[in-house]
């Protein structure tokens, strides 16, 4: 993916598109590809390609651009809040690490797998290549954006689901102390709720990856932190678990 997206001929949808196919071909002689339950993954990844910052967002990633005098731009894919809302709100009720939630939570699982990569379901990087396509993509103003943040679900709960920090608030410790930081702060509030009762949730803690890239300008590296011209963040995924 990175010698891909690294071509600037290759349009973002079209770099992942080839990257699903090639790992498909790694594994078409040894896995049973047409599963149900293969290994997926979200994809959020961005590129400078001339003046302007493109980026692609599959499934419930968050991207998050900071565009100077036009404010904190997210860009996220809802698609898989918006499918089996009943067992959703179901497996949304605690406490997290009963019998009970484990067992609606799975039924939610069960029924999210049967609408993964169809239409009028959502969307991941599995072994469909066409997923690519329903990828969100967009440019933005390059000399606009100071600095940008991919982050998996796990990691963006302390603003989207928590209302801890704001946005602003995440990616000022995201410059200042590095994704490693905000993985610690995350995995504190989890603590601080152990049950789900203030913030109610899947499971107790999620798989949480962060990514930092400041655009133009120098910035302190601390643990973490990085610039880049391009980055990308795809996470395994276990659907709403």
């Amino acid at each position: 993916m990175i010698n891909l997206i690294g071509d600037n001929t290759v349009w973002l949808r079209e770099a992942l598109r080839t990257a699903i196919a090639e790992v498909n071909d790694l594994h078409r002689d040894t896995c049973a590809l047409d599963q149900e339950a293969v290994p997926a993954s979200t994809v959020v990844m961005i590129r400078e390609r001339d003046d302007v910052l493109e980026y692609l967002v599959l499934s419930d990633n968050v991207l998050v651009l900071d565009l100077s005098d036009n404010g904190i731009q997210t860009v996220t894919d809802k698609r898989v809040e918006e499918v089996a809302s009943d067992e959703m709100r179901a497996a949304l009720q605690g406490p997290t690490g009963t019998p009970e939630h484990a067992a609606r939570v799975s039924e939610l699982v069960t029924v999210q797998r049967g609408l993964r990569n169809r239409p009028g379901g959502y969307w991941v990087a599995a072994t469909d290549p066409a997923a690519a396509d329903e990828a969100i993509t967009g440019a933005v103003d390059l000399a606009k954006v100071r600095q940008a943040a991919l982050l998996t679900d796990g990691a963006s709960r302390l603003v989207d689901s928590f209302g801890a920090l704001s946005w602003e608030q995440l990616l000022d410790l995201l410059r200042t102390e590095g994704p490693a930081a905000l993985i610690a702060r995350t995995r504190e509030a989890e603590l601080a709720d152990p049950a789900g009762e203030r913030w109610p949730r899947f499971k107790r803690s999620d798989d949480a990856s962060a990514a930092y890239v400041c655009v133009g300008q120098p910035v302190p590296l601390s643990s973490g932190t990085q610039r880049s011209r391009s980055a990308q963040l795809p996470r395994s995924d276990d659907d709403s678990t």
